[in-house]
């Protein structure tokens, strides 16, 4: 029978890989109610505590007075309003690029870019860790498409020799699974030698990243030469919603002409770019945050350490504890519920099979007693898991 819906259903849910949508009854922050309970949540991405800052908000709520709910038509009709137009100003002038273009998702601007820079006779050539939305790039890219081994410079070398026509190296800056870092100042150097193009996505670079918050390009001191192609989000540590490219004069001028998801869809709200424009204030003036925030990173892997948890290698507040199979996964996220924390577990095919997950994830509203209140709940789960055998404890 065609469209046998409810047999894939059961064949995930048998997997332990069924997933289920959380219902937040309350605005974000580290104190949630989730599916009417009370929780302190480990797993949003609003890595600077900026989704609920009052100071957004007002200026969301005034960006609404004046300039009405929803942005009405696509940028290119009558779509463009002012408030756009100013954020993309301040994001060009904070990466330090000639311009910068405003997408209504990450998703779409992943999509838009690659699309629009590749296609036949040309060559995308992607971190095997990369995003979704690269990926799926890639493949509707009708370019040819490779995957290399992740953060492998020799296996992008390999790929690099085999290209053909104008060549686009993908990457995530900061891997959101994973949560390390790209080796950017290798890959570009690479890229560099065979006339290829690098593209960085830093959705979770940008924010917890760089002496000014500026992503993984400034924390490397790259520059416009080794990454033509900057992609941010703004729905992570800028706490608003929606995403940019920055990059030259032409590069710009070249998405507004032929990136499709850019063209064919109504712009965002006008009053979520007044929001982000006061978000980047906040980023840039409050560097508390970024220094809070990395010192609950480091007494977390400390600790943990200390319980034995299995951490990947990550600086960045995202910070993976690797658990293997799935149910066990899903098994230590509900011990940690009972004990009113909330933590996402991570299976696949999100992830590779065998390498299920809990994410933490930090922000800096987070304060110390709470990152000392996960680390208790994480000992006594270890421990309950540990005694039927889940662990190799």
């Amino acid at each position: 029978m065609p469209f046998d819906l409810a047999s894939r259903l059961a064949e995930r849910r048998a997997a332990d890989l069924h997933r289920q949508r959380p219902l937040l009854e309350s605005p974000q922050g580290p104190d949630v109610v989730v599916d009417g309970r009370a929780m302190l949540a480990f797993c949003s991405n609003d890595y600077l505590g900026l989704a609920n800052h009052p100071e957004v908000i007002a200026a969301l709520r005034a960006g609404a007075e004046r300039w009405g709910a929803g942005g009405g038509a696509s940028h290119l009709v009558i779509g463009h309003s002012g408030p756009h137009h100013e954020l993309e100003l301040a994001l060009a002038e904070f990466t330090g690029r000639p311009r910068a273009l405003l997408f209504s998702t990450g998703y779409m601007a992943n999509l838009g870019a690659v699309t629009a820079l590749v296609g036949k006779g040309g060559s995308v050539l992607e971190d095997r860790l990369n995003h979704a939305s690269l990926l799926d790039a890639g493949l509707l890219s009708g370019a040819r498409f490779s995957r290399y081994l992740h953060n492998d410079v020799a296996s992008l070398a390999a790929r690099l020799e085999k290209a053909e026509g104008d060549t686009l190296v993908v990457t995530d800056g900061v891997f959101s699974m994973d949560g390390d870092l790209a080796d950017l100042p290798t890959l570009c150097a690479k890229a560099r030698e065979q006339g290829a193009w690098v593209m960085v996505d830093d959705a979770h670079g940008f924010g917890p990243l760089g002496a000014t918050g500026g992503g993984i390009v400034e924390h490397f001191g790259l520059g416009l030469e080794d990454v033509p192609v900057l992609v941010g989000t703004l729905g992570k540590a800028f706490g608003t919603a929606g995403a940019f490219v920055a990059g030259s004069e032409e590069l710009i001028e070249t998405l507004i002409q032929f990136a499709r998801p850019y063209i064919y869809t109504t712009s965002q709200p006008p009053a979520v770019a007044c929001a982000t424009l006061k978000s980047l204030q906040l980023l840039q003036k409050e560097s508390w945050r970024r220094e809070h925030l990395n010192g609950l990173v480091r007494r977390f892997r400390e600790g943990a350490a200390e319980i034995g948890l299995s951490l990947m290698d990550s600086p960045t507040p995202i910070q993976p504890i690797l658990v293997g199979d799935s149910a066990r996964a899903l098994r230590l996220a509900a011990l940690l519920r009972e004990r009113g924390i909330l933590v996402g577990a991570i299976r696949p095919p999100t992830v590779p099979a065998g390498s299920a997950r809990l994410r933490v994830t930090f922000s800096a509203s987070h304060s110390e007693a709470q990152l000392e209140l996960l680390l208790q709940a994480l000992s006594e789960s270890w421990n309950i898991l540990a005694k039927e055998g889940r662990t190799d404890a």
